[in-house]
């Protein structure tokens, strides 16, 4: 069963998360599979920014949508992950080419360092006006090398927006997806810093700087065959034994990560509306019908000419905006 563990480090300003997604992440493959399942190294990718967008998302407690994004001019045109605040989740990816079996992100997505990480925050109940919050980041460090790790990009995009230093260790094959994410806290306002000793706040500042540092050489240290292999019990024991660590109760089920697809056949009307009657009758001209399918859970919808019909009938018959002519 897929899971999120959360914990913080006793009277240091550190915290950290655990996922380890199994059926969730086993279901995103399994429905791939009919259109052909994907490479090796792209499940490895699309896996570990699954987990990477959890651990975002539960990090952060963001009312909407997070959708980490990565596309460039390799094989691998878009990848895209995508976690609701209450850790449903979803996951695609559009390849083009071959990709080998151990191709480095730089080959996948990154051939002539054109390559972008998007990080998109989707408000659930968005204000009139207000649009969704979007960083992006190239796929490559301050002396434009090419970065050949998901998490490396991730840990630079969080130091450069986000001003946090973070440590991110990611794995995934076809049975699991899981990641581990390390992060020093602001100086102010955290409550596992309530309690500690009154101090000069540079003298604060670099004793903490020491502690992330530690505690980051510690993460570092796992392993990808036991990120995905061990349980979570045994992976913090194996790292923190001489820390203080508290941990909270699990996630799992239906408060855990899980798969979810937010696909519906109101959504697709509404972008068949986009498109324009014209357009829509030239395709049932031509084809007979409309078919549209979800590349994230594989859903297909279709429309015949009544269907399209109606669509664009309750289209007309929308009351008028406010404040509009009559």
């Amino acid at each position: 069963m897929s899971e999120l563990h959360k914990f913080l480090f006793e009277g240091l300003p550190v915290r950290g998360m655990l996922v380890r997604l199994t059926d969730s992440w086993q279901e995103i493959l399994r429905r791939r599979q009919q259109a052909g399942g994907y490479p090796a190294a792209v499940t490895e990718l699309l896996g570990e920014m699954t987990a990477a967008a959890t651990l975002m998302q539960a990090n952060i407690k963001f009312n909407g949508a997070l959708i980490l994004q990565v596309q460039g001019d390799g094989p691998v045109k878009l990848a895209v992950a995508e976690v609701q605040p209450d850790l449903a989740l979803r996951a695609t990816a559009t390849v083009t080419g071959e990709v080998a079996a151990d191709a480095p992100l730089s080959h996948m997505v990154n051939v002539n360092n054109q390559g972008r990480c998007a990080i998109t925050l989707d408000p659930k109940d968005r204000l009139p006006g207000q649009q969704p919050y979007q960083g992006v980041v190239p796929l490559f460090g301050d002396r434009r090398e090419k970065l050949e790790k998901l998490s490396e990009v991730i840990e630079h995009y969080m130091l450069q927006s986000e001003q946090l230093d973070t440590r991110l260790v990611l794995a995934a094959n076809d049975q699991a997806a899981a990641g581990l994410l390390i992060q020093r806290l602001p100086l102010q306002g955290e409550s596992n810093l309530a309690g500690a000793g009154a101090m000069a706040r540079d003298e604060d500042q670099i004793g903490r700087n020491e502690d992330y540092n530690r505690i980051a050489i510690l993460a570092a240290s796992l392993k990808r065959e036991e990120l995905l292999t061990l349980d979570a019990d045994t992976i913090l024991h194996r790292l923190f034994w001489e820390e203080d660590v508290r941990r909270f109760e699990p996630q799992t089920g239906a408060d855990g990560p899980r798969f979810a697809c937010t696909c519906s056949r109101e959504r697709v009307s509404g972008m068949l509306k986009s498109l324009g009657r014209e357009e829509v009758e030239s395709i049932i001209a031509e084809q007979g019908q409309v078919e549209v399918g979800c590349d994230f859970c594989g859903a297909q919808y279709h429309f015949d000419p009544v269907d399209a019909a109606q669509v664009f009938l309750q289209a007309a018959s929308q009351p008028p905006i406010a404040g509009g002519t009559h």
